[in-house]
């Protein structure tokens, strides 16, 4: 996941802190923004995180400027990381905008900056001081931050500071106002008539038994209906309805209908109950320009009567053109689906919740996907094919198996089941092996040892039976090959390089504590009983090693400098230009996932001049299904721009903010791109809940290069494609920067 705009690592790490690690008692009578109410070494209700070690933290009595006490951070001697300290308040008030202001005292602060920070959850708004951070030493002085409120969409509201970088910092007497006024003065929430029905939470008392062709025909349209409802009747986005609820009051009636005159007159007479549609006055058509437009042909294609087809017409016509309450924009213009109830302690939900979770995602993926024309099947066939499948899943396992396959017809890396699977989890087993497996020359390969050190290798291999190079060929005496082919539906991803990564790193996975393998060593063929163990006894990472306490670039021989972004900082990025400025080539290497968003504050080293990179298209929410392009993109250009060659390794590692820095960096005239096929997910993820307590999500804004160019399913193509050989892994060689270094060299 990343964020198109500038935002460094310290504020996307902070972002993806949940709630519930911020959980207090904070009722509007007892939020303790004055720090004076305290217990060991921090204020009540107030919390901490670090992004590195070495931080201190606690409480002062010497230093305050209102009161007796104050917070301070403290980095403790030289530190490249940040510290903030921040208190929960859940969301009961209205407001347009929300004002945080603090008292901050600070002595030698460098390499950064400190300041305030505001933050709005879920993932509603963030704002912090790091354009005009506090640096040096100053005495106390009050600070403001604001952001628009969002009243509807903000469950919890975050306040509190940080220390970027090195020195220390007090924080007290902060206040927090809406509208001007204490936020304890600001009119509560009104609660959507949708909140106050309960009628189903326990059970939907839906029971499908006669799942035949005209039934499977009713579903299918029920489901359409159902969601081209949701997002347009203006009724409905106003949060009237719990729509959830909805479904299955009206759902008795549809199965109960013998021929399609009766089932037309069910959804005449539903569409007619939730009231009058007002003639809309500023309800545009769909823009000429707009790259993907709205799919409502069933609507005229399905052989509706007259009646039922007029009225759903008449509706998208007059369709909902205010802020609504299941959908809205994201911070960076994706969606973000609102007031989805994961209705988690169902476990394994009854068929009508099974039906809501397909109805739910197939219409999430018709009206807001942005990349839905690019899916193998025909969006349109998807709920006649999976409607049996859910409805008859008899167990939780088939239930999330079911989910698992539905997630994976919209090829999209980004999307899996990500929370929730715990019967697949279960399946697969717990126990793990204590090497890292690739596919290498379509092969399955040992790459590597979970060890904490690589010079524990040769004592790990003795121990494990397995060598650096040895070809796994069988599994509990089945091949590997048939063994993939039977895994290729159960791993969701935009191309078969990443389904055959994401199989390779679990195959060997097992519910029992030891496989039998068969696998080549030099051509000759071995049998082996490997012994497996549970994660917590290994080093285990997920495909590149992480190397944390190293530094993000250093200086190769001739001159060639090396930058990985697998832990870069912020900090290092001015460095980074100063000391890599005369160097005859750099290689960047993003065969990982970057530590910080460097787009643009490393981009624009390699750029003489401002460069188009990309261009994204964004939903229309006052018309669900038209996606329209942005103007492109551009990173600044430099007076000092780098001025030698630059050269980008990527693999099937690099995934969404390494596909989308490699595609800024590729714009630079002097950079050659080296490696294989990318994960093929580029663009801010928006979440999705569902039934069950499963959770996923989506690529939820087209990315494309200037000229139009996908890079969906495709991932970034590299000028020179190359990928390791079993021979290079057996022998330790780095294949990939090899060729770069002889690159740069030429």
């Amino acid at each position: 996941m990343f964020r198109i705009l500038k935002i460094p690592l310290i504020i996307i790490v902070f972002l993806v802190i949940s709630s519930s690690q911020a959980a207090q008692d904070t009722s509007t009578q007892k939020a303790n923004l004055n720090f004076e109410t305290v217990v060991d070494d921090l204020p009540v209700g107030w919390n901490v995180y670090s992004s590195a070690e070495g931080y201190l933290h606690g409480v002062d009595v010497e230093h305050f400027q209102s009161g007796k006490t104050s917070v301070y951070i403290d980095s403790n001697g030289q530190n490249t990381g940040y510290k903030s300290v921040f208190y929960n308040i859940p969301n009961m008030y209205q407001g347009s905008k929300i004002t945080l202001q603090g008292y901050v005292k600070t002595e030698n602060v460098s390499d950064g900056w400190a300041g305030l920070l505001l933050r709005l959850d879920p993932k509603v708004g963030f704002v912090n001081m790091q354009k005009n951070g506090i640096v040096g030493t100053t005495d106390w002085q009050q600070y403001e931050i604001d952001l628009p409120l969002n009243s509807h969409e903000t469950e919890n509201i975050v306040v509190g500071g940080l220390l970027v970088g090195n020195g220390k910092i007090w924080l007290d007497n902060f206040t927090l106002l809406i509208d001007g006024k204490p936020f304890t003065d600001a009119p509560l929430l009104k609660i959507a008539p949708a909140e106050l029905d309960k009628k189903f939470d326990q059970s939907s008392s839906i029971n499908i038994s006669n799942l035949n062709d005209f039934a499977i025909n009713k579903l299918v349209l029920m489901g359409k209906i159902w969601g081209f409802l949701k997002y347009h009747h203006p009724l409905i986005a106003s949060g009237n309805y719990n729509w959830d609820y909805q479904l299955f009051r009206i759902l008795p009636s549809l199965l109960a209908a013998s021929n399609n005159q009766q089932r037309d007159q069910v959804f005449i007479a539903w569409i007619e109950s939730l009231g009058e549609v007002e003639p809309c006055v500023n309800c545009n058509k769909t823009a000429q320009n707009a790259f993907l437009k709205p799919d409502l042909r069933w609507i005229t294609n399905s052989e509706l009567s007259k009646a039922l087809e007029d009225s759903l017409l008449y509706i998208y016509t007059n369709r909902s053109q205010i802020n609504h309450y299941y959908i809205g924009a994201g911070q960076a213009g994706n969606p973000k689906f609102k007031n989805e109830n994961s209705y988690s302690s169902m476990v394994y939900p009854d068929d009508g919740f099974r039906l809501l979770a397909l109805y739910r995602y197939w219409n999430m993926i018709h009206y807001f996907f942005p990349y839905k024309y690019l899916t193998d099947k025909d969006w349109n066939i998807i709920l006649t094919l999976y409607i049996p499948q859910f409805v008859n899943a008899k167990s939780e396992l088939e239930y999330e198996v079911a989910a698992l396959k539905l997630i994976g017809e919209i090829n999209d890396t980004h999307a899996n089941l990500w929370g929730g699977g715990n019967k697949i989890e279960s399946a697969k087993g717990d126990y793990y092996p204590p090497v890292l497996t690739r596919m290498i020359e379509q092969k399955l390969v040992v790459t590597d040892f979970y060890t904490n050190s690589p010079a524990e290798n040769d004592e790990i291999s003795q121990k494990v039976g397995l060598k650096i190079g040895d070809i796994i060929v069988a599994i509990n005496g089945e091949t590997v090959d048939e063994l993939i082919q039977q895994q290729v539906p159960f791993y969701p991803a935009s191309n078969n390089v990443i389904k055959l990564r994401n199989i390779a790193l679990n195959l060997l996975r097992s519910t029992e504590d030891s496989v039998v393998i068969e696998y080549l060593r030099d051509g000759q063929k071995h049998d082996l009983q490997l012994s497996l163990f549970k994660k917590d006894k290994l080093d285990y990472y997920l495909g590149f090693r992480k190397h944390p306490n190293e530094s993000s670039y250093k200086v190769l021989d001739n001159n060639i400098g090396y930058v990985t972004l697998e832990n870069i900082q912020p900090s290092d990025i001015e460095k980074i230009k100063t000391e890599l400025k005369d160097t005859k080539g750099i290689v960047i290497d993003i065969r990982n996932y970057p530590s910080t968003f460097v787009v643009y504050s490393l981009g624009s080293f390699f750029m003489s001049e401002s460069t188009p990179f990309t261009k994204f298209t964004m939903p229309n929410f006052d018309n669900p299904g038209e996606f329209t392009f942005l103007p492109p993109s551009e990173i600044p250009g430099s007076t000092n721009s780098y001025k030698g060659k630059v050269v980008v390794l990527v693999n099937e590692f690099s995934i969404s903010q390494s596909e989308f820095t490699a595609m800024a960096f590729k714009a630079a005239k002097n950079t050659t791109i080296i490696g294989s096929t990318t994960a093929g997910a580029d663009g801010n993820v928006s979440g999705i809940t569902l039934p069950g307590g499963l959770t996923t999500s989506i690529s939820g804004m087209g990315v494309y290069y200037p000229d139009g160019t996908e890079t969906q399913r495709v991932g970034i193509i590299p000028d020179i494609f190359i990928t390791p050989t079993i021979e290079g892994i057996k022998s330790g060689k780095d294949e990939l920067l090899e060729k770069a270094l002889e690159e740069i060299n030429r």
